[in-house]
């Protein structure tokens, strides 16, 4: 009999690679062996075809059946393998024609349906680039797959309806007895409630601090007493940041497949993305990991969006420091025993903290409960290294009655996100040469050289320098932060108050 093929895709990280699937049927007693190092769950996929293809109507061979998953170096995990491995063994057998470069993508249920896996866009943009022909998807992954430009997707319900597609014979086939799979309401292209900025009472430093860490895509810390409108700020965010590109929409989205977060999708996600942890989430769920190959975590799910860290003192200090690689080079390395993923991370680290351990220091008209040490000892609690990287830094004071009752509106998200999307839109005409788009993003010898603002406008970060009340790394985010504040203001090159303000933003009483 012929050696069957089919193609199915093993996603490491967000990098597909493209598996070729090999069934041979021996001449031994009845056995299924699955090679080319596959995981436990995948293991299980034996049962699962078995099943699937007697119920099919397509029982498989009763002799040995082998199965070789090449390269049978790289690790493969997960059910989207159950399809592939399933038509192959048919084609061993001559139950189905031959099926050329064509990539199945499917998990099969024990009565022959397809169920929809996680990260099909990925998957479905590796075989795309690596020039194979039509994808085979569950229905449900049918407009997912859709958003790969260039793909030709083939989505089915049924194995019973794959088969008769590749040739199979409509008599052998259970077409009439296979129940119709449950049908999946598609995600709302960036679904989630609506917030603006101009819900949040007050806080003219704040917003400006938030408007300003937006403009430059600088990381931002906060402080201030429970009740000060942190939250509020942060989840806003997003809502004042340029919408994602194509490619980066089509990369977030990739991250957000794989992660399996949600319904399938109709379309791209434009809006940056917002990630809120909880203090007490560990060093895997933040950074990514888990047993196996690692799995994506919140800092990259926050990829081209907000990572927010509230009550940051509160986190674990391992976590704080494992973002350290990701804040200066946008991306994460996980290594585990299973092998190691690279995933993108380069969001906008939004801390927020109270003043102390009971939040009421410095609040007019309460009572610190803190003893003196508690209250030195508590902002120590956050990475000092991580603290480093944050360029804004606010004091978020509690809202006066007058300020909460004002009939005044404020300024709106759009409003803000106009100035917001005006100075990105200068950074990158003036970073393209440098192959960056944001100030946050700039290199030290570029600022220290062609975009140095001069000896006037920086002779206040000079003596800061001098006097080592600053590092290297923090003169540098000074002078990136006074050219995000140069483009709000719409001066050509930072000068002397630029710099003196950018200098206020990093010397707040936020870490005193």
């Amino acid at each position: 009999m012929p050696l069957g093929r089919a193609f199915a895709v093993a996603l490491i990280g967000l990098n597909g690679h493209v598996v070729e699937v090999e069934a041979d049927i021996g001449q031994t007693l009845p056995n299924f062996v699955l090679l080319g190092l596959p995981d436990s769950s995948l293991h299980e996929a034996r049962e699962r075809i078995r099943s699937a293809a007697q119920n099919t109507g397509l029982p498989l061979s009763r002799r040995k059946l082998t199965v070789n998953l090449i390269p049978a170096t790289l690790p493969k995990s997960g059910s989207g393998f159950d399809l592939a491995i399933c038509v192959a063994a048919l084609r061993a057998a001559g139950d189905v024609h031959e099926t050329g470069r064509t990539v199945f993508l499917a998990e099969l249920s024990l009565d022959g349906r397809l169920r929809p896996v996680t990260g099909i866009l990925p998957a479905v943009m590796a075989a795309v680039a690596a020039g194979f022909g039509p994808v085979v998807v569950a229905r449900g992954n049918e407009h997912e797959a859709a958003l790969v430009p260039g793909a030709e997707v083939l989505a089915f319900n049924t194995l019973a309806q794959v088969a008769l597609h590749f040739g199979a014979d409509p008599q052998r086939l259970a077409l009439e007895d296979q129940p119709e799979p449950e049908a999946s309401s598609p995600a709302a292209p960036d679904a989630g409630p609506v917030r603006d900025l101009s819900e949040v009472a007050g806080q003219a430093d704040a917003r400006f601090g938030l408007e300003v860490a937006a403009a430059g895509a600088h990381h931002l810390l906060m402080v201030g007493p429970p009740g000060a409108g942190k939250t509020m700020l942060a989840e806003r965010l997003p809502t004042i940041l340029p919408p994602l590109t194509d490619a980066e929409a089509m990369e977030v989205t990739a991250i957000h497949s794989l992660a399996g977060r949600g319904a399938p999708r109709l379309d791209l996600i434009r809006r940056p993305p917002y990630e809120h942890p909880h203090h007490t989430a560990t060093v895997v769920s933040v950074v990514g990991g888990g047993s196996g190959l690692p799995r994506p975590g919140a800092a990259t799910r926050a990829h081209r969006g907000v990572l927010f860290l509230d009550e940051a003192p509160e986190f674990d200090r391992r976590v704080m420091d494992a973002l350290r690689q990701p804040l200066e080079d946008g991306r994460l390395v996980v290594h585990r025993a299973g092998g190691a993923a690279d995933y993108p991370a380069r969001f906008q680290l939004v801390l927020a903290a109270n003043p102390c351990p009971c939040g009421q220091d410095g609040v007019r008209g309460a009572q610190c409960r803190c003893t003196s040490l508690e209250r030195r000892r508590y902002p120590t609690r956050m990475s000092g290294p991580v603290l480093d990287r944050v360029d804004v830094r606010l004091d978020v004071p509690r809202v006066s009655l007058r300020e909460m009752n004002t009939r005044e509106a404020a300024e709106s998200s759009a409003a803000v996100g106009a100035r917001v999307a005006a100075a990105r839109a200068v950074q990158r005409e003036r970073l393209g040469a440098y192959g960056v788009t944001t100030n946050a993003e700039i290199g030290g010898r570029v600022l220290r050289g062609p975009l140095h603002p001069g000896r006037t406008a920086t002779r206040e970060l000079e003596v800061a320098m001098e006097r080592s009340l600053m590092t290297a790394r923090g003169h540098d985010r000074v002078l990136r932060l006074a050219w995000t504040l140069a483009d709000l203001a719409g001066h050509p090159v930072p000068d002397a108050d630029d710099v003196g303000q950018a200098l206020m933003f990093r010397e707040r009483r936020a870490v005193a």
